[in-house]
């Protein structure tokens, strides 16, 4: 699941602060009803995951 696509589908503005090594700095930024629809497609993204999809890497969240 990419939660960066994820808060842009919702309207919000995902920017990319600045870029380290591998390491990418970035920031969300929209409306109070933009994040509202990005909780509500994050809850359905999840209720949606195929369970035999395994474990999830914690290193990256926006996979």
């Amino acid at each position: 699941m990419n939660i960066l696509k994820l808060a842009a589908d919702a309207g919000m503005l995902v920017v990319l602060d600045g870029r380290i090594g591998r390491t990418e700095y970035r920031s969300v930024h929209g409306t109070l009803d933009a994040f509202q629809r990005f909780a509500q497609a994050l809850e359905s993204a999840l209720e949606n995951a195929d369970v035999s999809d395994g474990p999830r890497s914690r290193s990256d969240p926006c996979a």
